[in-house]
């Protein structure tokens, strides 16, 4: 489960599962760039293929990819493609060595040491998926950590995302390498699972400028005016925001090349709008936004997220 850099610097080989995505892909690409061996796996073959140039096996099945793999990531949409990735036959958790596979075959009961495979789930997947995912590796003795990230494309693409690590203390000599290739910061935030709670409170945030935006940026055209007026109007005080704007010169241009595709924004928020009920929260706002990015799921799922803005824009 190890090799070493051409400095002589020893590594983990890493499996990425969903290689081909807009996160993974990149993921993945930045990790072997780094040294490390990868194998990936994605559903469709063919999006995961042109990681081949960079020296990465692409398997055909999950755990075919997890073999010989000490870390396992999953960067995948939702948590019916996490858990179908690692439960079931051809599951990465099938292969995945657990407590007894130390060498010589001594047992220790730590799943976090150099000699078992870590599955680190970094997708967003809410709260109940999290306990899930780490019902299904304690099940099999695998180490868990739950680290999703904050960031899109482009700042995959740059190695430049925040990691949202939540994990045993232990697994982290393991995983920050790694972190630090795929990251240009990690925060710690506890126990498996809190990464998770984390990332719906900053996705919640996320999805309010944009939805907010949206309306802002419609309202404005739909009273005759030209909507770089309101962001003169807010530039450089406490109300300009840098994502605000980059979302509405996406929206204003009418370019909605998917960063972050508004099916899986709606996605998000639904999480959020589950864990807030959950916890007997009213957060009527949230509630609204995911109502309102469903709307535009079945016609713009696949644009980037600030195509929100069409089901409010004043048809031109």
């Amino acid at each position: 489960m190890a090799g070493k850099t051409e400095q002589g610097a020893e590594t983990e080989t890493i499996a990425v599962l969903g290689a081909g995505g807009i996160m993974g892909h990149p993921i993945a690409r930045n990790i072997a760039r780094a040294g490390f061996g990868v194998r990936a796996w994605n559903r469709t073959r063919s999006k995961a293929e042109p990681l081949e140039a960079e020296g990465v096996y692409v398997a055909d099945t999950p755990a075919d990819a997890a073999r010989g793999a000490g870390i396992v990531i999953t960067m995948l949409a939702d948590a019916d493609a996490v858990t179908g990735a690692m439960d079931g036959p051809d599951g990465a958790l099938s292969v995945m060595p657990g407590p007894n596979a130390e060498p010589g075959g001594d047992r220790t009961d730590n799943p976090h040491g150099p000699h078992h495979a870590l599955w680190v789930q970094m997708s967003t997947i809410g709260e109940e998926a999290t306990k899930r995912c780490a019902e299904l590796a304690n099940g099999r003795g695998v180490g868990f950590v739950d680290a999703p990230v904050l960031g899109t494309r482009q700042p995959a693409e740059a190695g430049q995302l925040v990691v949202l690590e939540s994990g045993p203390e232990e697994a982290r000599g393991r995983i920050d390498p790694v972190f630090d290739v795929i990251g240009s910061r990690t925060i710690r935030v506890g126990e498996a699972g809190a990464g998770s709670r984390l990332k719906l409170v900053a996705n919640n945030w996320v999805l309010a400028v944009v939805a907010a935006g949206a309306e802002t940026i419609a309202l404005a055209e739909g009273l005759g005016l030209d909507p770089d007026l309101f962001f003169r109007a807010i530039e450089g005080g406490g109300l300009d925001l840098p994502y605000l704007r980059m979302k509405g010169k996406a929206m204003t241009e009418r370019n909605f090349e998917p960063s972050f595709p508004l099916r899986l924004a709606s996605k998000d928020a639904d999480l959020v709008s589950a864990a807030a009920r959950d916890r007997g929260l009213d957060l009527p706002v949230a509630d609204a936004i995911a109502g309102r990015l469903a709307a535009g799921v079945k016609e713009h799922g696949d644009l980037d997220l600030s195509a929100t803005y069409l089901t409010s824009a004043p048809e031109k």
